[in-house]
C-alpha cells in the first residue's frame, strides 16, 4: 500500500512538475512578444519624433523667410515711395507696386498655406499611431510640394525686387 501511494505521488510530482516546465515556456514565450512590440514601438516613435523636429525645422524656416519677405517689401514700397513726382516715374513706380503687391500676395498665400500645411502635418505626426502611415507619407509628400511652390515664388519675388 504505502508502495502504491509513493508510486501514486511521484507520478503527481511528475505531471506537475511537467505542467510547470509547460506554463514557464509559455511566459517566456509571451515575454519575447511583448519586448518585441515595445522594441518595435520605440522605433516608430523615434522616427516619429525625428520627423516631427524636422518639420518644426522646416516650419521655422519658412516662417523666417516670410518675415524676411514682408520686411523687404516694405522696405522696397518706402524706397519707391520716395521717387521723383514725375507722371512716368509715378506711372512706373504704380507697375511696379502692382508687380510687386501681386507678387508679394502669392508670396504670404503660398507660405500661409505651407505654414497651415506644416502646422497640421505636426499635430499629425504627433499621434501618428492614429493614422495609417501611407497616408502620412502622402500628406507629407503634400505639404512639402506646398511649401517647394512657396519658395519658388519668394524666389520670383526676389527677382521682382531685384530689377
Amino acid at each position: 500500500m504505502l508502495a502504491v501511494l509513493l508510486v501514486a505521488a511521484l507520478v503527481a510530482s511528475g505531471l506537475v512538475l511537467s505542467r510547470m516546465f509547460a506554463t514557464n515556456e509559455a511566459w517566456q514565450a509571451s515575454t519575447q512578444e511583448w519586448e518585441t512590440l515595445a522594441r518595435s514601438t520605440g522605433e516608430q516613435l523615434a522616427a516619429s519624433q525625428a520627423d516631427l523636429e524636422a518639420t518644426q525645422a522646416e516650419l521655422d524656416a519658412i516662417s523666417a523667410q516670410l518675415t524676411t519677405a514682408q520686411e523687404r517689401i516694405t522696405q522696397l514700397a518706402d524706397e519707391k515711395a520716395q521717387l521723383g513726382d514725375t507722371s512716368a516715374s509715378q506711372q512706373q513706380l504704380a507697375d511696379y507696386q502692382s508687380r510687386v503687391s501681386q507678387a508679394a500676395g502669392q508670396v504670404a498665400t503660398a507660405l500661409a498655406s505651407c505654414v497651415d500645411g506644416q502646422q497640421r502635418l505636426i499635430g499629425y505626426l504627433q499621434n501618428s499611431s492614429q493614422y495609417d502611415p501611407d497616408d502620412l507619407e502622402r500628406f507629407t509628400s503634400d505639404v512639402q510640394t506646398v511649401c517647394a511652390r512657396a519658395t519658388d515664388a519668394n524666389a520670383a519675388l526676389q527677382r521682382e525686387l531685384d530689377r
